[in-house]
């Protein structure tokens, strides 16, 4: 073969590897809660929308949502390289400088911001602008470090994608979106606290305050539960303003009780003990449960 076009063929394969380990920043996983929540706040919305502008209006809130992941990968890069769970991200194993990181993240967050007012409407826009400076400058930079409370604060920018699509097909707020969020902001403690109990030697290798580290396990044990409880109005409040009807809401409490039960059997383990295996079922469960309340809020739409 031609060594100019070995060359060519060696460039593209490390510009394609470069892609990879950026899209990673993006936390892909994250984006793709980011995606389905807000399909489900358009889809659910009074208004039609055109598949064409659907499609452009979740993609470009998707890369919001990965221009936050960025920033939060490039400011937490130091605690990433001393968490087993962590460390193999792009920063810490060098396959991308904190350099890079922060300009990919400023860079999308300006082009999703303004293409999302360009394409949609000021309120999406204003609101995916809130969302990502929130993830980064309220939980990344100050709460994460500071508080044990981080993920309850912290866990409002995690809520606003649902809302952004209920404002991209209606151009306005209303109490209806408020439902999504109250969902995902109640859900957030429980999901990361379950998992902050068995990952608790990660969180302490970082010096991260996280509550089973600050509070111990029983406190956490106790949070865990009350948060599950919480549930059960968050959930029953959609049928309260009659956004949906009881084949949301039968379904739902069904699926929060189930909740309710593995947290008060995790909670009624060993004082100051913890079982390891429940507390993974618990965070693997809370992903279904939140998937399957969003899953019924489009059902109870179309039916």
């Amino acid at each position: 073969m031609d060594s100019s076009k070995l060359k060519k063929t060696n460039l593209s394969q490390e510009d394609l590897f470069n892609f990879s380990e950026l899209f990673k920043l993006m936390k892909p996983r994250v984006m793709s809660l980011v995606i389905f929540t807000c399909a489900v706040g358009l889809l659910t919305a009074p208004n039609l929308v055109s598949t064409k502008d659907a499609i452009i209006g979740i993609l470009l809130v998707s890369l919001g949502a990965g221009a936050a992941g960025a920033l939060n990968m490039w400011y937490e890069s130091d605690l990433d390289a001393l968490m087993t769970r962590t460390c193999l991200r792009p920063i810490p194993t060098g396959k991308v400088n904190k350099n890079q990181a922060l300009i990919f993240g400023v860079t999308l967050s300006i082009v999703s911001v303004v293409a999302l007012d360009y394409f949609t409407n000021r309120i999406s826009a204003a609101i995916l602008l809130l969302t990502i400076l929130f993830y980064v400058f309220v939980y990344t930079i100050w709460l994460k470090r500071r508080t044990p409370q981080n993920i309850v604060i912290g866990g409002a920018a995690g809520a606003f994608p649902p809302v952004i699509g209920w404002t991209i097909a209606t151009g306005s707020l209303s109490i209806e979106p408020l439902a999504f969020f109250l969902i995902i902001f109640f859900w957030t403690p429980s999901h990361f606290w379950a998992l902050s109990l068995y990952k608790s030697d990660d969180y302490k290798r970082a010096n991260i305050p996280m509550l089973p580290i600050t509070n111990g396990v029983e406190s956490t044990k106790i949070n865990i539960f009350v948060y599950s409880l919480l549930m059960l109005p968050v959930i029953i409040f959609p049928y309260l303003i009659d956004f949906v009807g009881l084949i949301f809401l039968i379904p739902s409490l069904l699926l929060t009780f189930y909740y309710n039960f593995l947290c008060f059997e995790l909670y009624n383990y060993k004082k100051n003990k913890f079982n390891s295996k429940k507390a993974k079922s618990i965070f693997g469960y809370s992903i279904l449960y939140l998937f399957l309340v969003f899953v019924l809020f489009l059902i109870d739409k179309i039916t």
